[in-house]
């Protein structure tokens, strides 16, 4: 059943699968997009935005115990889950997360040309096209999952380091903060941020990354549900605790009286809170979150593929290197095609929903989960975050058809 044989683990492996699908799932949140969003929503909202912070975490938590429990339960990749569900979705889904991954792939790589850039006055297209290679390079290494795993480790420690520094450096209005998280000015103006940071930290490809990874590593069956769980949860904490270190971070700036760059809104925390090394420090941190994304998005996306035909299975790092390559050449071509990214945002949201009927069915099934029973309150719970992410849908799919 699934992709890939269950095996035991030693306590080695474990640990080091655990930490490895918890980073890749979080690192692949933690982009450009996700450093920029922190900004613009804690501008706008101030300390009431520690309140959509904390529900957006809690609904993640939700969304991500339920998907990666049936995958690793299954021991089945998102797109067969729902091919056996519905015949020919697991194709649809696939497609549109395909899709969206290319038009994330290029605002990723774009955001690693403008951290090059900040760092080494390169071209931002340069920088882009050097990113893209140090991707493909890890990728083409023989056993690049262990590789992978320790990387986006040591990427998300750096970013949670230094946007830590940074968050004490800028003096933010802690208990004001405190006071907000439970108390918000006006909550009913939050539910557009709190729907648009789920999407961004829980959406689309993400959904999917650690619940892959643990396929891929063989950790299937549901002898090992606890473990997954801890897994899934550990991986919205660790994005949720940069999430908090950010939005603080901006916090101390704009109730400083400050105003954020609207060109480069996160870099502005980092300046006014370390001056111009704070400014170095921004490209480092924008580096990690964009190449940590770069290569989050490749793996996630062609894992998709891998069940459709075993060409991509035998030439897996051969597609990851192929979807990179493209996504440079978009970028260095043509930029960051705008539109593009508003399509793939809009559909990323819509595609949400999908996902979560798709695994609740599914988590009812024997033919997918044999034998084991999926709490019920964890079905609510999904249930209650699809309805809500359905209304999101239609907001986005309306938005969709302005742009035509």
């Amino acid at each position: 059943m699934g992709a890939n044989l269950q095996r035991q683990l030693t306590d080695k492996e474990r640990n080091r699968f655990l930490r490895g699908a918890v980073f890749l799932m979080a690192t692949s949140a933690i982009g450009p997009a996700f450093l920029t969003q922190t900004a613009t929503f804690t501008e706008q909202f101030m300390a009431s935005f520690a309140f959509a912070i904390v529900v957006s975490l809690i609904i993640d938590i939700g969304v991500q115990l339920n998907i990666w429990r049936v995958i690793s339960v299954s021991g089945m990749r998102g797109q067969e889950i729902a091919n056996k569900v519905l015949p020919g979705l697991g194709f649809v889904i696939a497609g549109l997360i395909i899709f969206g991954g290319f038009a994330f792939n290029i605002a990723n790589l774009g955001g690693a040309g403008l951290a090059l850039n900040v760092l080494f006055d390169f071209p931002p297209a340069l920088g882009a096209g050097i990113t893209a290679v140090i991707t493909i390079i890890i990728f083409s290494i023989k056993n690049y999952g262990k590789v992978m795993d320790r990387l986006m480790q040591a990427f998300g420690i750096i970013m949670i380091i230094m946007t830590g520094y940074v968050m004490f450096s800028t003096d933010p209005p802690y208990q004001e903060a405190l006071i907000r998280t439970f108390v918000p000015e006006d909550w009913m103006i939050l539910l557009l941020p709190i729907v648009t940071i789920v999407g961004g930290t829980v959406g689309g490809y993400i959904s999917f990354a650690g619940g892959h990874r643990l396929v891929d590593a063989g950790v299937t069956g549901k002898e090992n549900v606890g473990f997954v769980s801890r897994a899934a949860s550990y991986g919205i904490l660790t994005t949720g605790v940069m999430r908090i270190f950010l939005f603080l971070a901006f916090l101390g700036v704009v109730s400083a009286g400050f105003t954020l760059d609207e060109n480069n809104p996160a870099s502005t925390a980092f300046l006014v809170g370390l001056g111009d090394i704070g400014y170095y420090m921004f490209g480092v941190v924008l580096f990690v979150a964009a190449i940590s994304s770069v290569i989050g998005v490749g793996y996630t996306s062609i894992s998709f593929l891998r069940s459709f035909h075993p060409v991509f299975e035998k030439y897996n790092s051969w597609f990851i290197a192929g979807f990179i390559t493209i996504s440079a050449t978009i970028f260095i071509l043509i930029g960051q095609p705008v539109q593009l990214l508003i399509i793939a945002g809009a559909l990323n949201g819509m595609i949400l929903p999908i996902i979560l009927v798709t695994i609740l069915v599914a988590s009812r099934k024997k033919s997918i989960v044999g034998d084991y029973k999926h709490p019920m309150w964890l079905i609510i719970f999904g249930a209650i975050t699809a309805v809500v992410t359905v209304g999101a849908s239609i907001i986005a799919f309306r938005g969709l058809l302005d742009l035509f």
